[in-house]
């Protein structure tokens, strides 16, 4: 009787006194909230039909923001790589990370990015949109794109920024894109595949996040990579090759001959080919594979 009644009386005693945290789930008391891989395929097709069905202006505002951003981190990344003091692993790294911060403005801050949208794929294969509804998107943010990096690209040569590190940063802008605009056709797709894996990618973990920390933290680390390895991003090219353009012709630099307007065309078109495919094929449609197509 005592030992029954000693139970009895204890357990109340101990609800009373824990500590509410105590009582829940493993994954929950951790704070690991974020969402599942097969809960992000379902958000990137949902959020993929939203963009699809844009108004006109509001695509195109969005894209000239994305073309913006991706220069900001472009800029970012070239004032870093133009220090001859570091060396070429520490420069390559640290590059990467300050480029980051151009997808962490088009994800946080919002705005529409032509490779990121690639992954609009899914929603498409699973017929939620049109043929239409995707090459539209695909067109007019591209285009869009390409004006808001060129027009940052612009505003940033009248700026006189190019002269910094006493002129050093002008000759690695001119430097970056005489060797984009030498690359071979194939080298530059293939470059443009991996480029856009982990761009995708990067945008498929920041997916996951609750928090602004979140996103950038899953960012931060796919885009260093693309960066650091030499992969080519074709909203990036938007802004590297006409700054340095600006800066051949107002300068007169020797030793450059890649970078003219056929030199553009010869490295954007297979570099938009190949973050079409590195995007839309081997990440878009290989998560539809796994998590959304029918069974």
């Amino acid at each position: 009787m005592i030992g029954n009644s000693w139970q009895s009386n204890m357990a109340p005693v101990n609800q009373r006194n824990a500590h509410p945290d105590e009582n829940l789930p493993m994954p929950e008391l951790f704070g690991s909230d974020a969402y599942s891989p097969a809960e992000i395929a379902e958000k990137i097709e949902n959020v993929g039909v939203k963009k699809a069905r844009l108004p006109l202006l509001s695509m195109c505002m969005l894209g000239l923001l994305a073309g913006a951003f991706i220069g900001w981190g472009s800029l970012f990344y070239t004032l870093v790589v133009s220090d001859p003091t570091l060396g070429f692993a520490a420069s390559r790294i640290a590059g990467g990370v300050v480029f980051s911060l151009g997808l962490i403005l088009v994800i946080v801050a919002g705005a529409e990015l032509f490779t990121g949208n690639n992954l609009l794929a899914m929603a498409w294969a699973d017929k939620r949109i049109t043929t239409g509804e995707l090459l539209r998107n695909w067109v007019i943010v591209c285009c869009s794109n390409f004006v808001g990096g060129a027009g940052l690209a612009f505003l940033v040569f009248l700026s006189g920024h190019t002269d910094m590190n006493h002129g050093l940063v002008a000759e690695q802008y001119l430097k970056i894109a005489n060797a984009k605009c030498s690359l071979p056709f194939m080298e530059a797709l293939v470059r443009g595949a991996l480029c856009n894996v982990l761009v995708c990618l990067a945008v498929w973990m920041a997916m996951a996040g609750r928090s602004v920390v979140d996103k950038a933290v899953a960012i931060i680390f796919p885009i260093s990579a693309f960066v650091a390895a030499g992969f080519e991003h074709s909203v990036a090219n938007f802004f590297f090759i006409p700054l340095a353009w600006m800066l051949k012709i107002s300068s007169d630099a020797q030793g450059y001959d890649a970078i003219s307007l056929m030199g553009f065309f010869h490295n954007i078109v297979p570099v938009i080919l190949g973050n079409l495919l590195g995007g839309s094929v081997l990440v878009g449609m290989v998560y539809y594979v796994i998590y959304r197509r029918p069974t």
